[in-house]
């Protein structure tokens, strides 16, 4: 995985979790606590509720990006860049400034003025933003979205989000953020929790992640809480995240959510080691997808993935026969069958042990009801 740098601050598998907190010049922008149109003020906010509470990247937003609001023009962003910048003069504390923009002038003005990254919540929409970024050699978040500077973070299926993501390539300092949220009338809590589920897939990436998941609809529906009770599904949600993967994670809930990314990572595996200046990295692959993925970026055949990933699973309650044919149908392949009793565990790659299946398919109901449960865990 490799490691961005953000004017010093390090982003990736190598470095703490960061925290990414928000201020906005922006009225529309429905979280009130942290707007603001007086620098004074706003500098306060950052210093008082951000960076001492732990935030190390402050996030600057110029505009809302709900789609109830009509999108501003670069030159009306440009308009309010003023008030951010003055804003991020005023702050004493330490932290990496971020302007969240769609177009490539107003990340270049903002650069020009002091910002250290940019969050491009249309993905590289406009074109010239991954070259903005790349000249200047500083970190950009992109946000997976259409090619529409309209409609940011309009993706549903997790497959299209990923595309998303490689549209207009990634530069070396790209991190990359799945957009979870309500972009689209189309997209589903589902959804949501579906592209959470499969987290681990955007590592094959090979940039650092960036997820932005604050009391968010998805999370707030399982436990039925309102937004102003949301935060601790969101801070289970966060300790996942990083778990899973996550190097950033944007809130407006800074200090709990900090510590909530400190548990994620503090269990998270040490999968990187370094022998004789060669790097080995045992890649976090749960699924025949993310192996995909991973086979993508090198160049390997995408037909090996079901070679390339080791499932187990334990069948219980099968009668004396049911358990033979199963040891029966995996004795032709290299899946392991473990247990002498009225336990069977069957471990393998999803392909053998699809395999094992078809072999024994057609036994019993039971067995095929039991099987059909491997088919499509293994699928």
């Amino acid at each position: 995985m490799r490691n961005v740098d953000a004017a010093g601050l390090g982003i990736g598998d190598d470095y703490p979790p960061r925290i990414m907190g928000v201020l906005n010049v922006s009225k529309e922008s429905p979280y009130s606590p942290s707007v603001f149109d007086d620098p004074g003020e706003a500098a306060t906010y950052v210093d008082e509720e951000l960076i001492d509470e732990g935030a190390d990247i402050v996030d600057v937003g110029l505009e809302s990006a709900n789609k109830r609001f009509e999108v501003l023009t670069a030159q009306e962003e440009l308009d309010r860049l003023d008030t951010a910048v003055a804003a991020m003069e005023s702050v004493s504390g330490d932290a990496v400034f971020s302007i969240e923009t769609r177009y490539h002038e107003v990340a270049e003005a903002a650069l020009d003025a002091g910002f250290d990254m940019v969050n491009d919540i249309c993905g590289f929409a406009d074109p010239e933003m991954p070259r903005v970024c790349a000249e200047r050699d500083v970190a950009v978040a992109k946000m997976a979205s259409p090619p529409d500077l309209e409609r940011p973070g309009a993706v549903e299926a997790v497959d299209d989000i990923y595309d998303a993501l490689q549209r207009e390539g990634l530069t070396d300092k790209t991190i990359v953020d799945p957009a979870f949220g309500g972009w689209s009338e189309a997209k589903t809590l589902e959804d949501d929790r579906e592209t959470f589920r499969r987290l681990r897939e955007f590592r094959a990436l090979d940039r650092p992640i960036l997820v932005s998941i604050n009391r968010k609809n998805f999370l707030r529906d399982l436990a039925g809480r309102s937004t102003e009770a949301a935060l601790p599904v969101s801070l289970a949600a966060t300790a996942m995240a990083v778990e899973r993967g996550a190097h950033v994670v944007r809130t407006h809930d800074v200090a709990e959510t900090r510590d909530a990314a400190l548990i994620g990572k503090a269990f998270t595996r040490d999968r990187l080691k370094t022998a004789d200046g060669v790097a080995v990295e045992e890649l976090d692959v749960t699924s025949v997808g993310e192996m995909r993925r991973h086979l993508d970026r090198v160049g390997g055949e995408a037909s090996a993935a079901g070679r390339g990933v080791v499932r187990t699973f334990e069948l219980s309650g099968l009668s004396p026969g049911e358990r033979e044919t199963v040891t029966d149908a995996a004795r032709s392949t290299p899946v392991v069958v473990a247990g002498d009793g009225a336990t069977r565990l069957l471990a393998g790659t999803p392909a053998d042990l699809s395999a094992v299946v078809e072999a024994a398919a057609g036994r019993s109901d039971a067995l095929d009801a039991a099987l059909s449960v491997i088919a499509d865990g293994v699928a």
